[in-house]
C-alpha cells in the first residue's frame, strides 16, 4: 500500500476519496464558512491525506467552486422541470421554500471571496444568471409581455428573502411570495372570456 492510499490513520483512503472530501466541504463550509476551514481540517474530516485531496483538486479554490456545483447542478429542477403544475405555478413554487432553509450558499461564497475573479465566485454568478433565465423562459411560458424583466424581478426576490430570512432569522418567503403574486399578475395578460363562456355563465341558475 502506497503513502497516497493512506489517511491520517493509516487505513485505505484512495477509493472514494472525491466524493468524502465534497461531503466534508459541504458540512464544513455551510457551518463554519469558507475562510474559516482550512485544507487540513478538510482532509481530517474527509479522512484523507494532504497528499491524496491535491490529487483530487488542485487547490482549495477549485475545491470550494465544486463545492457549490454540487448544490443544483440542474438550477431548481424540482422546481421548473415540474409536469404537473402550470408555468404561472411554477413561478410560485420557485418561493415554496422552509423557513429552516440556510442562506444561499452562492451568495455566501460571493460575500465571503470579496473576489470576482475567484473560480467560486464567477460560478455563483453563472448561476443566478441561469435561475433569472429558466424564470424568464417559464414566465414566457406563461404568457408573460416581458418575460426578462419578470424573470430578473423575481430573481432579486428569491436572493432578497434568502438574505432576509438568515438576517433577521424569521422566513421571509411568504411575504416575497405575496409581492411575486402582484408582479405575476400584472406581468401576465388575463385570459379573455370567450363568447362560450360567457353563454355558459348565463346559462348557470342564480
Amino acid at each position: 500500500m502506497t503513502e497516497l492510499e493512506k489517511g491520517p490513520t493509516g487505513r485505505r483512503r484512495g477509493r472514494g476519496a472525491r466524493e468524502r472530501i465534497l461531503s466534508a466541504s459541504q458540512q464544513l463550509f455551510r457551518e463554519q464558512g469558507i475562510n474559516r476551514t482550512g485544507m487540513d481540517q478538510l482532509c481530517a474530516a474527509a479522512e484523507v491525506s494532504k497528499r491524496t485531496a491535491y490529487q483530487h483538486f488542485t487547490g482549495k479554490d477549485e475545491l470550494v467552486a465544486e463545492y457549490l456545483r454540487r448544490f443544483d447542478p440542474s438550477v431548481l429542477s424540482g422546481v421548473f422541470d415540474r409536469t404537473d403544475l402550470t408555468p404561472r405555478e411554477r413561478l410560485l413554487a420557485a418561493f415554496d421554500m422552509p423557513p429552516t432553509t440556510p442562506l444561499c450558499p452562492y451568495i455566501a461564497a460571493a460575500v465571503e471571496l470579496h473576489d470576482p475573479q475567484h473560480p467560486a465566485s464567477q460560478y455563483a454568478r453563472d448561476y443566478k444568471k441561469a435561475v433569472a433565465a429558466r424564470l424568464a423562459d417559464t414566465a414566457r411560458e406563461a404568457g408573460a409581455a416581458d418575460p426578462e424583466q419578470l424573470g430578473e424581478q423575481l430573481a432579486l426576490l428569491i436572493d432578497g428573502a434568502a438574505a432576509r430570512t438568515r438576517v433577521l432569522d424569521a422566513d421571509a418567503f411568504p411575504t416575497a411570495a405575496a409581492i411575486a403574486t402582484v408582479l405575476i399578475d400584472n406581468a401576465i395578460p388575463a385570459v379573455p372570456a370567450t363568447a362560450g363562456d360567457d353563454r355558459q355563465r348565463e346559462e348557470v341558475p342564480s
